[in-house]
């Protein structure tokens, strides 16, 4: 059970749903350390005043606003405990609408909700009144000296809060539009027909943080004492005409699509379909070779 991070309530009209709060995420990060490179040892840090050049301690560090240039307002815990008059303790759902028209750059981070001791009745009870009518609770609550707008939702069983970002906190696109470009009906239908050729149903498990895999297995090998080898770097090419590079991708896309259907097909099945394609060296290559030969001669 991971820890909670947050207790509260869950109140709509004159319900309330006791709750914990629970990080939805763990990011599988890489955390490095800066270290004294002649004897490893680690680089601490100290808080210093900056006027003074002498360390801090921590009982003369307070929060404080910059209102105006070097102007500090310093602020007290009961200042922060005055300000939580709405949402403290409390996610509070104002309305219901539906999930889909929640755009998604709204969303921030995701979290579980868990019944608090006791509270499991009233949980249910919510938790199955998401799930049948397919809305999203839109509330808004109070964690860490900060307000948060937040959806409630359904997933797997356990009620999910969606923590949102307000409206006036999402950028404007004006400045960024791009200027508006003639486009021919042959490279939107290209273009389209591209998108097709790599259209499928979401599956997460598929996609891998292979950057992530690349740096351990380059800390397995430094770790061993050998020497990290590094790739070429590969001279860039001049941007190809715009048809020709999408009549390339569509053809690509084909043998990506043959190759991806080839991974489902039996050592045995694969050996037949190399025969009959008349690929050389075949029956030395292994299950893999065989999947990107056959996968080169479709494309």
């Amino acid at each position: 059970m991971p820890r909670a991070i947050w207790t509260g309530s869950i109140s709509f009209g004159l319900v309330n749903v006791p709750v914990r709060l629970y990080s939805a995420i763990s990011e599988r990060k890489l955390h490095f350390h800066l270290v004294h490179e002649p004897d490893q040892s680690p680089i601490g840090y100290q808080k210093v005043c900056k006027l003074e050049d002498k360390p801090v301690p921590d009982d003369e560090v307070v929060k404080a606003f910059e209102f105006e240039p070097d102007e500090y307002v310093l602020m007290e815990d009961e200042d922060f405990e005055a300000a939580r008059a709405e949402g403290y303790r409390t996610i509070e759902i104002t309305d219901f609408v539906p999930y889909e028209q929640v755009d998604p750059i709204y969303f921030a981070r995701t979290y579980y909700l868990g019944p608090e001791q006791g509270g499991g009745k009233v949980y249910s009870l919510l938790l199955r009144a998401l799930e049948d009518s397919g809305l999203a609770g839109i509330s808004k609550f109070v964690m860490r000296d900060r307000q948060y707008l937040g959806a409630l939702r359904v997933r797997e069983g356990v009620i999910t809060l969606e923590q949102l970002y307000f409206y006036d906190e999402i950028r404007p696109v004006d400045e960024i539009k791009p200027p508006k470009t003639k486009v021919t009906k042959e490279e939107l239908a290209m273009a389209e027909q591209l998108i097709d050729n790599f259209a499928g149903d979401f599956k997460p498990e598929k996609y891998k943080d292979t950057y992530r895999d690349a740096l351990c297995e380059i800390i397995r090998v430094k770790r061993a004492g050998k020497q990290v080898r590094r790739a070429p770097e590969t001279e860039e090419e001049a941007p190809p005409d715009l048809l020709e590079a999408l009549r390339a991708s569509i053809q690509a896309g084909r043998g990506r699509g043959a190759r991806s259907d080839l991974s489902n097909l039996s050592k045995a099945e694969l050996d037949e379909r190399a025969r009959k394609a008349k690929v050389p060296g075949r029956s030395k290559m292994s299950k893999d070779e065989l999947i990107e030969a056959l996968g080169r001669s479709a494309a």
